[in-house]
């Protein structure tokens, strides 16, 4: 509803709190599972109405450590909404980033690993 609004500032803000990762002594949270299932075509939505909004997404997808070891960052990315879709087929998300024609987000190092992952050990 944010983005359909044009509440873009309102719409960055839940992107962001949903692909913040939190814990307590229990447990990890992680909306990131709940935001593409309930949402898959959200990459689809912010190209069309959002792509601003996109490097916020792609940046929530990438957790990286504080702590260095040997001068080096450990880097997790959680990518598999973009590589599968919830039927277990190619997703659409690299179709639709492509589409949308924009040389600065092909570059994000989420999308770049993406391609990398289908184009050398998948396809």
């Amino acid at each position: 509803w944010a983005i359909e609004t044009g509440g873009f500032d309102a719409a960055k803000a839940i992107i962001v709190d949903l692909l913040t990762i939190r814990s307590d002594r229990d447990c990890y949270y992680y909306g990131m599972d709940i935001l593409f299932e309930r949402h898959p075509d959200v990459i689809k939505r912010l190209c069309v109405d959002a792509p601003s909004l996109l490097p916020t997404l792609l940046d929530g997808l990438v957790w990286r450590s504080r702590t260095t070891e040997h001068g080096q960052r450990r880097v997790n990315y959680y990518v598999k909404h973009l590589i599968v879709d919830a039927d277990g087929q190619f997703s659409k998300a690299i179709e639709w980033t492509t589409e949308n024609q924009d040389a600065k987000l092909v570059c994000h190092p989420v999308v770049v690993l993406v391609t990398d992952m289908v184009w050398n050990k998948v396809a």
